[in-house]
């Protein structure tokens, strides 16, 4: 497992300039493709179960792949996170569709933000910030995220760092292989199966209780899986009645009166 912890530059980041404006409307975001069809899958698998909890959801943004804004000596950045979770945000009231976020004036600081790697990485684990600036930098030094995930899909292999006085440190698993994120109250951990069309490796939710937060297809599945159950026993239950009827009749007893 990979220990890596921004110590390169050990940057005068108190001599520079962060602000928090908001993304000028002409300013041009690039339209880079998903590096792969397995993105959006492993975004999307993170974000719907928790459409199932209004108080995850309500005042929250849950995005993937959504432009993360904030400025360095007055130079406007962005980063894409490839998930990105963030409650409570001001309500969007304006008629344009939203396409950034800028915290500390649209909100608070993203809980947590992701990153999906392919066989080759890029900035994910980049401190640089005199030339481009890397997403290590950009979501410990200058966002300050509490937690920042990296994960493997071809691999099933995550690292959780959380922020720690000011800097990311890697976060341990609990013995059962998960990861407290705290702002969620939930654990994140891999499980390996099928889902939409992809056999692999997924990022998926626990409660504090251990249990998993289902996808509306497993939920789906379950609540078919107790009706029938009900049912089944219900046909039980007439059965013995029907049984024990039969048996008060051959007695003599009506088992009606």
């Amino acid at each position: 497992m990979s220990t890596v912890t921004s110590t390169a530059t050990q940057a005068p980041i108190a001599h520079l300039k962060i602000t928090w404006p908001l993304l000028p409307e002409d300013f041009i975001l690039p339209d880079d493709p998903v590096e792969n069809t397995d993105q959006p899958l492993l975004a999307a698998a993170l974000r719907q179960p928790l459409t199932a909890f209004p108080e995850l959801m309500q005042d929250a943004l849950v995005v993937s792949n959504f432009a993360l804004c904030a400025a360095i000596q007055d130079r406007t950045i962005c980063k894409a996170p490839d998930w990105m979770y963030v409650r409570p945000v001001q309500p969007w009231q304006r008629p344009e569709s939203r396409r950034s976020y800028t915290p500390h004036t649209e909100g608070s600081v993203p809980q947590v933000v992701m990153e999906f790697l392919s066989a080759t990485y890029g900035e994910e684990y980049s401190v640089e910030f005199t030339q481009s600036v890397g997403k290590w930098f950009f979501y410990e030094q200058v966002i300050q995220v509490p937690h920042y995930i990296i994960f493997r899909p071809d691999t099933g292999h995550v690292e959780v760092y959380a922020l720690t006085e000011g800097r990311y440190q890697i976060q341990k698993a609990d013995a059962s292989d998960r990861y407290w994120i705290s702002g969620l109250e939930l654990f994140l951990g891999v499980w390996e199966g099928p889902n939409e069309g992809r056999m692999g490796y997924w990022l998926r939710w626990w409660n504090s209780d251990g249990e998993m937060l289902l996808w509306s297809e497993e939920r789906t599945e379950q609540e078919s899986q107790r009706a029938e159950q009900e049912r089944q026993r219900a046909e039980q239950e007439r059965q013995r009645a029907e049984a024990l009827a039969e048996r008060l009749r051959q007695l003599g007893i009506d088992p009606e009166v």
